[in-house]
């Protein structure tokens, strides 16, 4: 029996320790994953325990099918998606140069390529940049890419390539 189902179950019927332990299983990657969507590192935990609070209100309701990480994933991703309408300051304003000059200097090469990455992976359309953070950040296969997405594996292919030639493009224009 899977991990999760167990887990599920015992979190149902209120197991305390059952929840801590959905967390801890799964915190990490859906915080790398918020912190790929937003700069701000204190608002990408917010959006994480965001995802979990979500879960745990539907949890009633949840069916398991086994696929409880797409699930969070797809949380995430809405909530990620919801930040990005209500936030549409520059990536220049949250990094000022003051701040980035009182860095020593392979740190501020460090933040200025972030954000460049951040701002090219910012001005790609969302169903690529989507594709992107889930390839490459949170190290997913293709096949678990088309299924958090819900869409074809020749899709999800397609839009890698058209993602990595927009960020190449992007990024030598930056």
């Amino acid at each position: 029996m899977d991990f999760d189902l167990l887990l599920i179950q015992k979190m149902k019927r209120g197991n305390e320790n059952a929840f801590d332990l959905f967390v801890r299983k799964h915190y990490k990657e859906i915080l790398k994953y918020c912190s790929y969507h937003c700069l701000d590192a204190s608002y990408a935990e917010d959006l994480t325990q965001e995802t979990f609070l979500h879960f745990f209100e539907k949890l009633s309701d949840y069916r398991y099918i086994g696929k409880t990480r797409n699930y969070l994933y797809t949380i995430a991703g809405n909530l990620c998606r919801d930040y990005y309408r209500k936030t549409k300051e520059s990536l220049l304003e949250e990094y000022p140069k003051n701040m980035q000059s009182s860095l020593h200097p392979s740190e501020a090469e460090n933040s200025l390529n972030k954000i460049a990455i951040e701002a090219a992976l910012n001005h790609l359309p969302e169903e690529l940049r989507e594709v992107i953070v889930l390839y490459y950040f949170q190290e997913l296969k293709l096949a678990e890419i088309a299924d958090v997405l819900q869409i074809g594996l020749p899709l999800v292919k397609y839009r890698i390539r058209q993602a990595k030639m927009q960020l190449e493009r992007l990024l030598r224009e930056e």
